[in-house]
């Protein structure tokens, strides 16, 4: 035996660690890393927060309402096309009367009762099936001056009382021994806005065929005055 080989069975049975010969490497331990109780909470809550948000999403969408909008110009007594409208999902409070994407087709071919401006819902008093100038009337446009103009607004369908006032010096002999003056009823069919720089309001006044041309004459003679009737209508 040579002397490596002994001091190796030497120092094996004296228990020494043998020099240059390899043993078996134990794994590292790795410690757990321990859970913090906020963190876990903190994350519980941004889950909870977020699926409370869907839910409320889900919520606005499912609750939301699919009207008829008007997305072109339409003048009062003018006949609505499809193309006058459109349709748009909202969220309609119950106290809003609006007409559903589901009775579009109802509304077509009717006649606007109002001027109905791009962007708005379209209401069912909107519409009317009637024409505004009936076939036993004509339409009579008055220019109305800033001061003729009454304070209350003229809207469509509104009352009013034609009334002749003869200019100074022009007084009739029938007129001169009857202080009431002639007066005719009309009703309000469209007003215009006031024309730039002068003020001038244009009225259109639906009246009977059979004083159509008086109320014409009076307007051109400039002696006719416009005046609200009662808003009961009498």
């Amino acid at each position: 035996m040579s002397k490596t080989q002994e001091r190796v069975e030497q120092a094996s049975s004296r228990g020494l660690p043998q020099q240059g010969v390899a043993g078996p490497v134990a794994p590292p331990r790795v410690s757990a890393r321990r859970r913090r109780p906020g963190v876990i909470a903190l994350s519980l809550a941004l889950i909870a927060a977020g699926g409370a948000g869907v839910a409320v999403l889900l919520l606005q969408v499912a609750n939301r309402t699919e009207v008829v909008t008007v997305v072109r110009d339409v003048q009062v007594g003018q006949v609505i096309t499809e193309e006058d409208l459109g349709r748009a999902p909202v969220a309609l409070d119950p106290a809003v009367k609006a007409v559903r994407s589901g009775n579009l087709d109802s509304v077509v071919g009717k006649r606007a009762a109002v001027e109905l401006k791009p962007g708005s819902l379209l209401a069912p008093s909107q519409v009317t099936k009637d024409s505004l100038v009936k076939a036993s009337e004509q339409l009579v446009p008055i220019g109305l001056k800033p001061e003729q103009i009454p304070a209350s607004a003229l809207v469509p369908g509104q009352k009013v009382q034609l009334v002749h006032v003869p200019a100074q010096g022009q007084v009739d002999t029938d007129e001169a021994s009857n202080p009431r003056p002639e007066t005719l009823d009309g009703r309000v069919v469209k007003a215009s806005e006031a024309a730039p720089g002068t003020g001038v309001v244009v009225v259109d006044i639906a009246t009977s065929a059979a004083d159509g041309p008086t109320a014409a004459a009076w307007v051109s003679a400039g002696t006719l005055r416009l005046v609200l009737a009662a808003p009961d209508g009498s």
